[in-house]
């Protein structure tokens, strides 16, 4: 199994796109980051936990479970590195390979240093942007796969039966 652990406001520093909803919204900017990373757990089936710190959000520590992505805040005088290394050790094992997505260097080290391996704000984009690119060819070649018909029919017999259809 994989877990993806990602720095949350590291990452909505790091991305253009969450960068200006942050400027507008800091909220919003959280709800697409949450929205983009269910459409990585859904399309790899990686375990996914986003961590954001009490840093831009002061108040009591939770952890909810928004699709099947588990958005963790720490509390008011934990950082988000903190948690990040913590999780790491407690996920991180023969059976589990850890990633944490993040463009701190320094918490690039330390978590590799604990067994994670790394992916940067700039990679884990670039995987979304490529599951995205997927999942919109997946998409197009469902809907422009043609039932086969058991029958034969010529063209204009199809087109009496679809007026036939749009009558009702």
């Amino acid at each position: 199994m994989n877990v993806l652990i990602v720095d949350g406001y590291n990452i909505i520093g790091a991305w253009e796109e969450l960068q200006r909803i942050k400027e507008e919204d800091l909220g919003q900017a959280r709800d697409r980051l949450i929205d983009m990373l269910a459409d990585y757990q859904a399309f790899t089936g990686t375990r996914v936990i986003l961590v954001f710190d009490a840093y831009y959000v002061p108040g009591i520590e939770s952890t909810q479970k928004k699709y099947k992505i588990e958005v963790i805040y720490t509390k008011e005088n934990e950082t988000a590195d903190e948690c990040i290394e913590k999780l790491v050790t407690i996920y991180k094992n023969v059976n589990t390979q850890v990633y944490v997505a993040t463009s701190d260097y320094m918490e690039q080290r330390i978590t590799f240093g604990r067994g994670a391996l790394r992916k940067s704000a700039r990679e884990l984009l670039i995987d979304l942007k490529q599951i995205e690119k997927e999942i919109d060819k997946q998409v197009k070649r469902k809907f422009t796969k043609k039932s086969k018909l058991k029958i034969t029919l010529n063209q204009d017999i199809i087109n009496t039966f679809e007026k036939w259809r749009r009558r009702k």
